[in-house]
């Protein structure tokens, strides 16, 4: 099986056990290399490592178009 040359922006999230929601962005070559980056990056930017919940693909897209990227929403203020 030939390797994937191409790579990808993923956008995943993660659903914490005390109910937190993460937003993580990476880039990869396959799905199941994003998997990994992300719960890596999660590892990293927690104190405390996480318990996840659910770790879910919300979207996926061609990596080297310019202005391709993603709008993270992190709260609303009212």
């Amino acid at each position: 099986m030939a390797e994937e040359t191409e790579s990808y922006l993923y956008k995943l999230e993660a659903v914490l056990e005390e109910g937190r929601l993460l937003t993580v962005v990476v880039i990869a070559k396959t799905d199941e290399r994003a998997f990994t980056s992300a719960e890596n990056n999660l590892l990293r930017h927690t104190i405390v490592p996480p318990r996840i919940k659910e770790l879910s693909l919300v979207e996926k897209k061609p990596f080297g178009r310019q202005g391709v990227g993603y709008v993270v929403e992190t709260s609303t203020f009212t």
